[in-house]
């Protein structure tokens, strides 16, 4: 029997693009990880768990949010945290976004398309961007 092993690498971060309303969910940790102050509701992929269903999950623990996975719209090793990060987009099935994790969390908006620069100052990975330009202008 082979096992894969990964015991030396750290765990995926899943990000949930979930858009709403013509928004999309950010969220502003309380322990900013260097310059990252805002950015989407992510976690790290728990053993067996897909990428997709740790966004989901993730934004349900962080923000009460019930969001469902449209699509992985790509993963790359963050340039800013070196860690290896996958993006999914979410659409709202229901609830209210709230800061549920208050440990983690110390804020939450709801971000218009124009908005995003003033968050997210050093840009967002181009799919998620692309992603953004067409689910946030309609």
């Amino acid at each position: 029997m082979a096992q894969q092993k990964k015991t030396d690498e750290q765990p995926g971060i899943a990000a949930a693009i979930v858009v709403n309303e013509g928004r999309v969910l950010m969220v502003r940790r309380r322990v900013s990880e260097g310059q990252l102050s805002w950015q989407f509701p992510a976690g790290a992929v728990e053993a067996g768990e897909a990428r997709e269903d740790a966004a989901v999950r993730e934004t349900r623990e962080e923000t009460g949010l019930t969001v469902a996975a449209v699509k992985l719209l790509g993963e790359r090793v963050h340039p800013k945290t070196g860690r290896l990060m996958s993006y999914t987009a979410c659409e709202v099935l229901e609830g209210t976004a709230h800061v549920a994790d208050t440990e983690e969390l110390a804020e939450l908006a709801w971000v218009t398309h124009g908005e995003i620069p003033e968050y997210v100052p050093y840009g967002l990975f181009e799919p998620v961007q692309d992603y953004l330009d067409a689910a946030l202008s309609s």
